[in-house]
């Protein structure tokens, strides 16, 4: 299990997920090639020998970036473990992108001020469940 982000274009006027409408239908963020090579510009140790499946690995964390099969991406999802020292790069994706993330523990989007007790409800739950 995860902490996730799910990243994808969303409604630019919505500052809350419930603000996107049910409507909405995210246009794509890029072909998958490009997409990758501008997370490798700001994460150059990223490990995209699998296209459809990056890793970046750290001493005591590792953010698995999952792009699917498909040549056109419509999102990308982050599955994060570890510290609090994965949030700078889960930032650094996101400003590269110009894209914002949904937090799978808050159901809201992905905020840096909130993002650290985020991931420790994420390891606290991992640890009682172990």
């Amino acid at each position: 299990m995860s902490w996730d982000i799910f990243i994808q274009q969303f409604p630019a006027g919505a500052s809350r997920v419930a603000e996107i409408p049910d409507t909405f239908i995210a246009p794509p963020i890029g072909r998958r090639n490009d997409v990758i090579a501008r997370i490798r510009s700001v994460l150059p140790q990223a490990d995209f020998s699998d296209p459809a499946w990056g890793v970046l690995r750290g001493s005591d964390y590792v953010i698995e970036i999952g792009t699917g099969d498909d040549e056109m991406l419509y999102g990308i999802t982050l599955h994060v473990r570890g510290s609090d020292e994965v949030l700078p790069y889960i930032e650094s994706i996101l400003r590269e992108l110009n894209l914002r993330g949904i937090d799978s523990w808050t159901g809201e989007f992905f905020d840096p001020a909130s993002a650290p007790q985020s991931l420790a409800r994420w390891r606290s739950y991992i640890e009682d469940e172990v």
